[in-house]
């Protein structure tokens, strides 16, 4: 008896569904795609619930006529493709004729659709594959198509869907791209009856991004124009004081179509080599126009995977045109100096001569030349809290009071001071406190306590060195001060200490990253950052942690954004965790900075009476080196 059967064609379809329709974004994706294909110049997407209940996309392309309305929504049914040699050189977004038929398939469908000089439009209406209605219809040239219940017949699809608000979120960043893509088309999205693109459509691609990203990540950018070896780049790159914590600001487009390239990516890095902080990227919006012979896009149905059948070119082009355009855009920061208001050369002004009243004498003054007196230089009083002397890093504050350490006495007073201070006329009569009788001091009591520790000194401004009975003591002091921060934040859990910011920070966020954070403001309230909804994908800082000082406030939350959106566990108490940990490095003393004998012996103290072992990422705060293991080296004792 046979075991194979041949599908119908019901299921047949729901199969291929599969392939093209993962989630509403997919749909909008095909659907915006097709609406470029024809020529729109305006497309206007409305989305409800996600898009799971309701999606509407709306142009005014060229339409569809009414003969090929049903043949639109059969499977390999397309109007791009005639013959075998059109597959080697594709230059529309779409091409396999499934968008339409695999939508059909797993949703209640209606479309609206009219072409030029046609005197009544077509309603078409198509539920779960099957045709339910085709008639006039008064309706604008162009096309509107819905899409009600996605996945209505395919309940196992459907419990794949993740929340209303990241499917929404995933149909933003497609409208995102599409607006990218061809700036010369007016994009619109509406999201649950509010509009949050709304793209010009006047052909620079500037003013898309503008749209899309804002006014600072716009602020930021480098033109790039080049052309090599038959490939053509334009569009824009971040300087490299704009750069981004991860990747999911690089956009590349190849004929108009978003793709992933890793070999564009390489080439973008690579160029700014050497311009970039560690653990930083850049970002970018990068066209590159390229012959279609020459690149492969039919490797998958989602159309973003594209193979070239020489990379060498496509590397070349982007790392030239990318270095390039650095040169010329990026200028050196110039350091303005405030203007001196008198010459080193010239003469003090003579002081203030204040005239007090006194009783006429008969002795006759004579009058005396006024002569400058030039104010002498004192030192610079002790202070109990100071910042470390390179002013461009974070400052870095301790305790000194717990420290016990002594200052040195009052600063002594130079006859060049003396000479500037009038006589008192008569001192002031002294008197003495009464001083209790002090205890005689008794017998000395045997002392429990380990051996002093003696500050030996630093090497390479990042390791603490202490001598301490037979053995000496090295510390990584970025890595103590870390461990010391962190576990005060830990202490704070939901009362960590902030500051108020002067003028809040707004950061322009990738959607999902944005996303992420509005989903996650009381996580970060709790670890001390106050945050607000700006719109658009930009969120306004408004308080910051107190011990985060005047660090890159934007970059740190442009770092918790991305840690926040590629977070696989919705565990709160993770989340918090890794945001004491950033602050904390972030906040801390870091290796190569200056540090006073100072502040190096109170983190030493520090560290000894909180028993310091480890930082927060797990390497070892501080290494012991026996005496009798150097001697050795040395070759004093076997």
């Amino acid at each position: 008896m046979s075991k194979i059967n041949v599908l119908d064609k019901h299921i047949a379809e729901l199969i291929a569904a599969g392939e093209v329709v993962e989630r509403p974004a997919s749909v909008i994706k095909e659907l915006v795609e097709n609406s470029i294909d024809a020529g729109a110049a305006s497309i206007t997407v409305e989305i409800k619930n996600g898009g799971i209940t309701y999606m509407r996309v709306t142009d005014n392309g060229s339409g569809i006529a009414r003969d090929d309305v049903a043949v639109a929504f059969l499977r390999h049914a397309t109007s791009k493709v005639h013959s075998q040699d059109d597959l080697e050189s594709i230059s529309t977004l779409g091409f396999r004729g499934e968008a339409l038929a695999s939508i059909a398939a797993v949703a209640r469908v209606e479309l609206l659709t009219a072409t030029q000089g046609e005197l009544a439009g077509t309603r078409y209406e198509i539920d779960g594959g099957v045709e339910q209605a085709c008639e006039d219809a008064g309706c604008a040239q162009g096309t509107t198509l819905v899409v009600r219940d996605l996945f209505y017949n395919t309940p196992a699809r459907m419990k794949f869907l993740k929340k209303d608000v990241t499917e929404a979120n995933a149909i933003a960043a497609v409208m995102d791209r599409l607006a990218l893509s061809h700036p010369e088309i007016s994009v619109r999205f509406i999201r649950d009856s509010r509009e949050t693109l709304n793209s010009p459509g006047d052909g620079k691609l500037k003013s898309a991004i503008y749209a899309v990203f804002g006014k600072e990540f716009t602020a930021g950018l480098i033109p790039v124009e080049y052309e090599l070896n038959g490939v053509k780049l334009s569009g824009f790159i971040s300087k490299p004081a704009a750069a981004r914590p991860n990747r999911s600001m690089q956009h590349f487009f190849i004929n108009g179509r978003y793709i992933k390239s890793r070999t564009a990516m390489v080439a973008l890095e690579e160029a700014f080599k050497g311009s970039l902080m560690v653990g930083k990227v850049p970002a970018c919006v990068l066209h590159m126009g390229i012959s279609y012979q020459a690149v492969d896009v039919n490797v998958h149905p989602s159309k973003i995977e594209v193979r070239f059948i020489n990379e060498k070119p496509v590397f070349d082009a982007v790392y030239h045109g990318v270095k390039t355009a650095l040169h010329r855009g990026d200028a050196p920061n110039v350091m303005a100096f405030q203007k001196q208001e008198t010459s080193v050369f010239e003469q003090p002004k003579a002081p203030v001569q204040i005239q007090f009243s006194a009783p006429p004498t008969t002795a006759a003054v004579q009058p005396q030349p006024a002569v400058p007196v030039i104010p002498a230089v004192r030192p610079a009083a002790p202070s109990y809290s100071f910042a470390v002397s390179d002013s461009h890093r974070p400052t870095f504050h301790t305790d000194f009071a717990a420290a016990n350490i002594e200052f040195t006495g009052p600063v002594p007073v130079t006859q060049e001071d003396q000479a500037t201070v009038p006589a008192a006329t008569e001192p002031a009569a002294m008197v003495e406190p009464e001083n209790p009788a002090a205890p005689e001091p008794g017998p000395a009591e045997p002392s429990d306590s380990p051996e002093p520790e003696k500050l030996v000194g630093e090497a390479f401004h990042t390791y603490i060195i202490l001598e301490r009975g037979d053995e000496l003591v090295f510390i990584d002091k970025h890595a103590a001060h870390e461990r010391i921060l962190y576990e005060k934040l830990r202490a704070q859990e939901g009362r960590a200490d902030q500051q108020m910011l002067l003028e809040p920070v707004a950061v322009t966020l990738e959607k999902n990253e944005y996303a992420a954070v509005m989903n996650s403001l009381d996580v970060c309230a709790a670890a001390g950052f106050e945050i607000d909804d700006f719109g658009s994908g930009t969120v306004l800082v408004r308080s910051v942690p107190l011990i985060l000082g005047d660090d890159d406030i934007a970059g740190t939350v442009m770092e918790i954004a991305g840690y926040l959106q590629s977070a696989k566990n919705d565990i709160t108490t993770e989340k918090l965790d890794w945001l004491y940990h950033n602050v904390a490095c972030r906040a801390a003393v870091k290796a190569g900075d200056l540090s006073s004998p100072m502040e190096l012996a109170a983190l030493a103290r520090r560290m000894e009476n909180e028993d310091i072992r480890y930082c927060p990422h797990g390497r070892p705060v501080s290494i012991v080196m026996k005496k009798k293991d150097l001697e050795r080296q040395f070759g004093r004792i076997q």
